[in-house]
């Protein structure tokens, strides 16, 4: 890849606006170090160890959950790619709160998504159903990691052109996450790949196109996690993480599949029913 950010000279140092907002995860800039040595400020550029260790973990599941829907073990192929999307969450978080922002954990942050979000889950698709498919079931898996590049580069592009409250296509942690939980299910159910095929096939192909459409999805941003809130809400928290720990594969399949298609559906129910104005 090449390097597109110009050398850092004194003059631009000073012009560094650290606004999270540059980038998904917050990781917009170089590290520069300076020291003195001889008399003169030296410049040393790195990377910080702690976001990228979380960004690292994440490309390491991705990697697991790739190994493990070759051998067959689907359900801990799936489970891998939700752990790819909680260190995924975090490294960003981590870089934010320690002020270890860096262009390197920017464009690192980027290939591990793509490898989490794209390759591994539409690995994971094609070795438990798809591949039954033929020729069909390999395009259907290439249309979802085409989908997923494009998405992540639209996202790359418009970084502080959007309103940072929504997600302009289907965020591509969310589609994995889709197709993760729905294979999750039905492994956990034992499903006969003949019977879940075609259901699997449609989910892969809705979650890769609907990353590439312009229908907007809330991205939480709005929500004030510093704020108070009632302890009525605080219960129904507790209870919702408790509910879903009784059959993971299933609520989560539930949450994912009503915010996927939750938005769609909305529009274009109103686009079906709205009303032809009178002539």
């Amino acid at each position: 890849m090449s390097n597109q950010f110009p050398p850092i000279t004194e003059e631009d140092d000073s012009n560094f606006d650290h606004d999270e907002d540059h980038h998904d995860n917050g990781l917009p800039f170089e590290v520069v170090e300076s020291t003195m040595e001889d008399g003169k400020k030296v410049r040393h550029k790195g990377v910080y160890l702690l976001p990228n260790l979380m960004t690292t973990i994440a490309l390491f599941s991705a990697f697991y959950s790739i190994i493990a829907s070759t051998q067959g073990r689907f359900e801990l192929a799936a489970i891998a790619i939700f752990i790819a999307l909680f260190f995924d969450g975090l490294d960003g978080r981590i870089a934010r709160m320690t002020n270890t922002q860096s262009a390197f954990g920017a464009e690192y942050d980027s290939l591990s998504d793509m490898m989490a979000f794209g390759l591994a889950p539409a690995l994971l698709s094609y070795h438990w159903a798809l591949n039954e498919m033929g020729k069909v079931g390999w395009m259907l898996a290439f249309i979802y990691v085409a989908c997923s590049a494009l998405r992540l580069a639209r996202f790359n592009v418009q970084i502080g052109s959007v309103d940072k409250r929504y997600f302009i296509g289907l965020p591509s942690p969310t589609a994995a996450s889709l197709v993760a939980a729905s294979i999750w299910l039905c492994v956990d159910r034992n499903f006969d790949t003949a019977f879940a095929q075609i259901p699997i096939a449609a989910i892969v192909l809705f979650a890769g196109l609907l990353m590439v459409t312009n229908f907007k999805y809330s991205s939480f941003k709005e929500i004030d996690f510093h704020g108070r809130v009632p302890f009525f809400a605080v219960l129904i928290i507790v209870l919702s993480f408790a509910l879903v720990f009784t059959d993971p594969p299933l609520w989560l399949s539930l949450i994912i599949f009503g915010y996927a298609f939750g938005n769609p559906a909305s529009r274009l129910f109103t686009q079906f029913f709205k009303k032809k104005p009178k002539s």
